[in-house]
């Protein structure tokens, strides 16, 4: 992708914790043409005062209702600064842990997608079974003795099945079997090939449940 007078391309990569989201945006942003932004989570959690962690970075499950007003505003400013760069022809990527499973429902994905009305956004699924997130845990983070027959936490069961709710995706890619570089050319495919990404579309046109709102129709 190339840097063109309109706005910036604006590639979303959504997923578990330790999917392999960090890993693909890396190899976006070395592989292809132009200069790639990247303001996903990360980059947000490290801006975030310690007191007010993990920020955006929350993990499902409600346990922190104290945190969840200032998430909802966080979130609005991560996707307005993603269309600021995006209006001044930057291309990004973001990767992100979408989910709604907080103490009550939030909305956030919908109302975001909304904020980027009228930008071209490509919205990723990064899918990865649970076993190989586990076995990257524990190379990341080590195994605690007599910890390997331990119940997977429960944090980690819930963003297996929180995070893609509702499913609406342009595309999505599964890093057990595939590789982040081949992942990033799969995504740089359908970027150039189609068909043209709408899951935002849709996404901006849903309510806070995840049903079509019909004020919008």
């Amino acid at each position: 992708m190339e840097q063109t007078d309109g706005p910036g391309q604006i590639i979303i990569l959504n997923g578990a914790p330790r999917s392999g989201k960090s890993s693909i945006a890396a190899a976006i942003q070395a592989s292809f043409e132009g200069l790639w932004m990247n303001l996903g989570v990360d980059r947000f959690m490290q801006a975030t005062p310690e007191r007010y962690r993990p920020g955006i970075g929350l993990r499902p499950g409600g346990e922190r209702p104290d945190l969840e007003p200032f998430i909802v505003l966080l979130y609005g400013a991560m996707y307005e600064s993603i269309a600021a760069h995006s209006r001044l022809g930057l291309n990004l990527v973001v990767d992100v842990g979408h989910h709604d499973a907080y103490a009550v429902p939030r909305g956030i994905l919908y109302e975001s997608a909304r904020r980027l009305a009228g930008l071209p956004v490509l919205f990723v699924g990064v899918r990865c079974p649970l076993e190989v997130i586990i076995e990257r845990r524990r190379a990341t983070w080590g195994v605690p003795e007599g910890a390997e027959e331990a119940p997977v936490p429960r944090p980690v069961l819930l963003w297996q099945s929180e995070v893609h709710i509702p499913g609406v995706y342009d595309l999505e890619v599964d890093t057990s079997t595939r590789s982040p570089n081949e992942c990033a050319e799969v995504i740089r495919h359908c970027l150039e090939h189609g068909p043209a990404p709408s899951a935002f579309q849709r996404l901006a046109a849903m309510k806070a449940t995840g049903q079509p709102d019909p004020a919008s129709g």
